[in-house]
Formats: C-alpha cells, structure tokens, sequence
C-alpha cells in the first residue's frame, strides 16, 4: 500500500472519529477501517498527526465536552455520557488532566467569563449605540428600554 493511499486512508479515519466521537470506537475497528494491522494503523496514525488515536479521540471528547459545559444545563454526568465515555470516573480524571480542573470548576469559572447569546440581549448594548442608532425592535417587544 502507498504512502500516500496510506495517508489518505489515515485522514479518512480521523474524520469517522471526530463525525463519531460520541460513539465506543475501538483500535480494531479504526484499523479495519483503514485497512492496517491494529499496531501498524496506531504507529502510522502518530506519524502522520502527532498522538494516538486513543489521545485525538479523548481530545475531541473533552473540546466537545466543555463546549456542552458552557453552553447547557446538563448535569456533568449527562455530559459525560452525551460525549462518549462511559465511566463519569474516567471523565472526570481525564477533563482534569487536560483543562486542569474539575468538569463542575470548569463550568463555574467559564460562566462567570461567558454570556449565552440570546439571553438578556439589552445588556450588551452601549447606551451610547442605543443612543446613535435610535429604538431597536428588540426593547421594543420586550417593553424595556437599554439599563433597566
């Protein structure tokens, strides 16, 4: 097999797990999908990317992770599960090696950092563009001006 079939073979399996992150994938079945022994596929996948696929999968789980942490109100263990682990033990000892905190630390310090958007929406204008810009349909329908 060429290097470069190889290689495409390589980028087409990166793209299953990170289109199926969520779902149990296993070395055998990544190897068998691009076509390697499963310890060939796993040399061959840190060449061409730089860390296992066991690391790349857990990477894109705890990215997929804190996006859910900051942006709902699911419980950490339903988190947990929506992402693909099946062990909140696991999770949790991973999350805290790559960000550096807990699952529920890590939510509380990004909320206090990061606005949902469509939420309070008056908040975020300046009263001096409310002022240059004139009435917006927005307090408008909400029957409240900018400050209040």
């Amino acid at each position: 097999m060429s290097s470069t079939r190889n290689l495409r073979k390589l980028c087409q399996v990166r793209d299953l797990v990170r289109d199926r992150y969520e779902e149990p994938l296993t070395l055998e079945d990544l190897s068998l999908e691009a076509d390697l022994s499963a310890w060939h596929f796993m040399r061959a996948f840190r060449s061409a990317f730089g860390e296992t696929p066991h690391d790349f999968l857990t990477r894109i789980r705890i990215q997929r992770a804190k996006e859910l942490l900051t942006t709902t109100n699911r419980q950490v263990t339903e988190v947990c599960f929506d992402v693909g682990f099946s062990s909140l033990g696991s999770f949790s000892t991973l999350f805290r090696r790559e960000v550096g905190m807990s699952p529920a630390q890590f939510r509380r310090q990004v909320r206090a950092w990061v606005r949902v958007p469509g939420r309070f929406p008056w908040t975020f204008i300046p009263v001096c563009f409310w002022h240059r810009f004139g009435e917006d349909p927005i307090f408008e329908s909400l029957s409240v001006s900018p400050g209040t």
